[in-house]
């Protein structure tokens, strides 16, 4: 059975649209993950730790047959092809995937929580997944992506740096 799953993508080292791009590539190359959507690429300014460069951040829409625990690995596994290290909570990175949502699952364990817990408060989140998933319904919000992007404010600054392909 084929499950919808979300991903968001960030990356503020190196080149962080070819990263993206990457990483979305990788994705799809794991034999239990189909990309089905994707987003346009946004720039958007850091969240928490401010000096640093801007982050270039997008989504995707994933059907896979993994579980979501199973998923999550696959994601750690494609962090780790880039070097990705956790050093520094909200610290420049050169690739960031975040398991979004899985279904209309609610997980809340030592090593998931789903939806992911902060999707909600992030502009350079909504935004992008707004393109293709408008209309999921939050499971704990009970809101939609669209109605959840418009109630946040405009800054942190997120700007459309080219069309998704």
């Amino acid at each position: 059975m084929k499950y919808n799953a979300f991903i968001g993508i960030g990356s503020n080292l190196g080149i962080p649209s070819e990263n993206c791009e990457k990483a979305i590539r990788l994705l799809n190359t794991v034999s239990e993950i189909e990309v089905v959507a994707r987003s346009s690429l946004y720039e958007s300014e850091p969240v928490g730790k401010t000096d640093q460069n801007w982050f270039v951040n997008a989504a995707v829409a994933l059907k896979t047959s993994l579980t979501p625990e199973a998923l999550l690995d696959a994601v750690f596994k494609i962090e780790k092809v880039f070097g990705r290290k956790r050093l520094e909570k909200w610290g420049p990175r050169v690739i960031d995937l975040d398991l979004l949502a899985y279904e209309d699952r609610v997980i809340d364990s030592t090593s998931l929580t789903l939806p992911h817990p902060e999707m909600t408060k992030r502009r350079f989140v909504l935004l992008p997944l707004s393109e293709f998933a408008g209309d999921y319904l939050h499971p704990l919000e009970n809101k939609t992506i669209r109605d959840l992007l418009k109630e946040l404010p405009e800054i942190p600054e997120v700007i459309k740096i080219s069309s998704a392909s």
